[in-house]
């Protein structure tokens, strides 16, 4: 048989991570948190003192790198970073290590891995439904208003404001979607759910009804 993959992806502050958690949950499925995959990356470059700037260097560093992302845990080389990784040295470095192309060929193999040795799961990002399975059971792709993205972000990270955070979102959003390597777009045969007015439970509800 097989393996189950339920695909979400979407922008920052979209809610990926939360609604993809809980629908894990809902169904009792395996959860994957693949941005927390490059943050780790991200996170041994900067722990290394690898500059971001070379390529080869920091695709050695992604081969190389001990990572074990287990729902909101994050190990990079046997040190818990789960905290570390979202902070905002990680969060100015994420982008030129996504966008790394060698970075995101070894990343999407311990992706299908983790599928391969678990059978399916949930797993979030910004390229699964369109590269690392386009052949998912289902994919959605959960957006939002920039306002409410903003706001949600926001919470995530007090002492930032709502415009400073809605400024760096744009960034984010330029980066991902015009990068050359696995840009952020809306996976084909992609469910497009709209979170801006719904609870968390509502999104869960209306991706479960999408399987059924």
């Amino acid at each position: 048989m097989p393996p189950q993959v339920i695909a979400i992806d979407g922008p920052a502050g979209s809610g990926k991570s939360t609604v993809a958690r809980a629908v894990a949950d809902r169904l009792g499925l395996e959860y994957l948190d693949t941005g927390a995959m490059y943050r780790g990356v991200a996170h041994a470059v900067l722990r290394r003192g690898v500059d971001l700037n070379d390529a080869e260097a920091v695709a050695t560093v992604a081969r190389s790198v001990d990572l074990d992302v287990t729902g909101s845990r994050c190990l990079v080389d046997g040190e818990d970073a789960s905290e570390a990784i979202r902070g905002p040295e990680v969060t100015a470095a994420v982008s030129a290590v996504a966008a790394n192309p060698a970075v995101r060929v070894e990343l999407v193999k311990r992706q299908r891995r983790w599928v391969d040795e678990l059978g399916g799961g949930v797993m979030e990002g910004r390229d699964i439904g369109s590269v690392v399975f386009p052949d998912a059971e289902l994919k959605v792709y959960l957006t939002a208003s920039a306002e409410v993205r903003a706001r949600r972000r926001a919470d995530e990270f007090p002492g930032m404001g709502v415009q400073q955070v809605a400024a760096e979102i744009r960034l984010r959003d330029d980066a991902d979607s015009s990068r050359a390597a696995s840009p952020l777009i809306t996976a084909d045969g992609a469910r497009v759910l709209d979170t801006s007015d719904l609870t968390v439970r509502d999104a869960v509800d209306a991706i479960v009804e999408m399987l059924e």
